[in-house]
């Protein structure tokens, strides 16, 4: 299964947003951060780099010309000879190419973090949303959180509603399976949200020792 389209630009902004990344490297990381699952391979890859580049959202890293030096020769004609030698060389087509997020780039990586599309979010993609949620101020941080919060409550009361009255008790087996599961992901992200939540009141100015109760989130 490959990677969407907007996945993939968003996992490619958000690694280029810690460093710039040549071809090779940018692909392993990729592998990395989205798994094998997705198939992320060079004829993926490029075409991705390629649009990214032309919307202004990467830019390429010129590579930096490397010189030797040369010892001096102790005659004019023999230190002209060296120093044209040291003249920095000219990058040739097989140079490898690094690329960099742009400012242009880095908006449109915080609104891929923040876009809900039609089908909604599954797990690998908020995953990945998650993984680079750094990125994006406070707010947008608890709106991401708080939808997601929104797609697993839903889908534990359509869970429970749908409870199987017959079957093996392997068909009951994994419907209790999937549906502890979604039960402590929902648990797990409203942990993060609290999380979230309390250190925005810890940056907001106030008294040294707030209580407890004044300016609690609501449960």
């Amino acid at each position: 299964m490959g990677a969407r389209p907007d996945v993939l630009e968003l996992a490619i902004l958000g690694l280029l947003k810690e460093q710039p990344l040549h071809g090779y490297e940018l692909k392993k990381r990729l592998g990395e951060t989205l798994g094998s699952l997705w198939g992320i391979s060079y004829g993926s890859l490029y075409p991705a780099l390629r649009r990214l580049e032309h919307d202004g959202s990467i830019e390429i890293v010129e590579p930096e010309s490397v010189s030797v030096p040369m010892p001096a020769t102790g005659s004019l004609d023999g230190d002209l000879a060296a120093a044209r030698q040291r003249r920095p060389a000219k990058a040739t087509r097989r140079t490898k190419k690094a690329y960099r997020i742009t400012p242009q780039g880095e908006a449109r990586l915080a609104q891929l973090l923040v876009d809900d599309d039609a089908s909604g979010d599954d797990e690998r993609t908020f995953a990945l949303k998650l993984a680079f949620c750094g990125n994006l101020d406070p707010e947008a941080r608890l709106e991401v959180l708080t939808r997601r919060r929104a797609a697993l409550a839903d889908r534990l009361a359509h869970a429970r509603r749908a409870s199987p009255g017959r079957g093996d008790r392997y068909t009951r087996s994994l419907f209790e399976h999937r549906t502890q599961s979604t039960q402590r992901d929902l648990e797990w992200v409203d942990a993060l949200i609290a999380a979230e939540a309390s250190t925005d009141q810890a940056d907001e100015p106030g008294p040294s020792h707030p209580s407890q109760t004044e300016g609690a989130p609501a449960s």
